[in-house]
């Protein structure tokens, strides 16, 4: 690569420029910065966006500064690029060894990395290149470019580190597809039947080829469709190719009215800085749950007991009254009888 180390050397000779920019990671004696770079000084991208198709090349700059007070190595090196589990931008451990487009980046010579000594306070320009195997697969590749300084602390080497995001789009058949793989939703009560809250648990997957973040909302539906509770929104951070997450929304205001419908609506886009794939279609995914108004259900059955037992005591208190009536009936008429059997004899003599 001639033209990338003549690139390298007119860097070299240009010297050092002072940066006012506060540096990215920095303490009172260390500090380090990188971003990307026009051939002279740093330029307004925040990460580096491509669009090479396979066997070809592109050539690029990137900005390294001593930002501490004392001299530092930098080592400036390519590596790939992954989603953590709480979806933050992560990249591999320095010594791993990349695999995708963190293997794609050439320094002097085509070298894997480049070690470069900076004076305090100045920043050099560092070309760089990144070329894409033939065989490589269309779609978003995500990887970064890391300045690492490894600093002894007493039996232990600090290793520190700042990087830049690159994404690598190779053309070809572009598939934007995020996707809920499941959904599960929990009612939480409270005192007030009309009140509680819904979490709406689910698992997104990005299962195309196309980083991709989202708008979320997440809502709770009743019987014949009607809404119950307030929307809850969130974003979703950009998801790389093959990456899943799972995400709680609460939804909350949702009354114990027994049957619920959950839902969740994803609605992808691109960030700002990154390239448009096209269309984008809209994802939903619902479940069912149920809210048992326990409290009000508690006070229905005591109600029902209190009812039952007033309608047993008075069919009781009718019956004894029915009971006394036939009783004291019975009596008269037995009464009756005895007073008129003596009259009927004393009129036979």
């Amino acid at each position: 690569m001639p033209r990338l180390a003549a690139l390298v050397a007119l860097a070299l000779a240009v010297g050092a420029s002072t940066l006012s920019a506060a540096p990215a990671v920095a303490d009172d004696t260390d500090g380090i910065s990188g971003s990307p770079s026009g051939e002279t000084a740093a330029d307004n991208r925040s990460r580096f966006s491509y669009e090479v198709a396979p066997g070809q090349q592109i050539l690029d700059y990137y900005e390294v500064s001593n930002t501490g007070t004392t001299p530092q190595v930098m080592k400036i090196y390519g590596t790939d690029a992954f989603n953590t589990e709480d979806g933050s931008y992560g990249l591999l451990e320095t010594g791993a060894a990349p695999t995708d487009a963190g293997s794609w980046f050439g320094f002097i010579n085509g070298a894997a990395e480049v070690d470069l000594p900076l004076e305090p306070g100045t920043s050099q320009v560092v070309p760089f290149s990144v070329t894409v195997p033939a065989d490589a697969a269309p779609g978003d590749h995500a990887a970064g470019i890391v300045i690492s300084v490894a600093t002894p602390d007493g039996q232990i080497v600090v290793d520190r580190r700042v990087a830049t995001r690159v994404y690598v789009r190779v053309p070809g058949e572009l598939q934007p597809a995020l996707s809920i793989s499941s959904i599960a939703a929990d009612y939480n009560g409270e005192v007030n039947p009309l009140d509680g809250t819904t979490d709406v648990t689910f698992t997104v997957t990005n299962a195309g080829n196309v980083a991709l973040s989202a708008d979320m909302v997440a809502g709770v539906k009743t019987y014949f469709g009607i809404g119950a509770g307030e929307l809850s929104r969130q974003e979703l951070s950009e998801m790389l190719p093959g990456a899943t997450r799972t995400i709680t929304m609460t939804v909350p205001g949702v009354a114990q009215l027994g049957y619920l419908n959950p839902y969740v609506t994803l609605q992808p886009r691109v960030d700002a800085d990154a390239m448009d794939p096209g269309a984008l279609d809209q994802v939903n995914r619902d479940t069912v749950a149920f809210a048992v108004p326990w409290l009000l259900l508690a006070a229905l059955v005591l109600a029902a007991l209190v009812w039952g037992f007033l309608r047993i005591r008075r069919a009781r208190d009718e019956k004894t009254a029915r009971e006394w009536i036939a009783y004291t009936q019975a009596e008269a008429r037995r009464a009756a009888l005895e007073e008129s059997a003596p009259v009927a004899s004393n009129e036979r003599r």
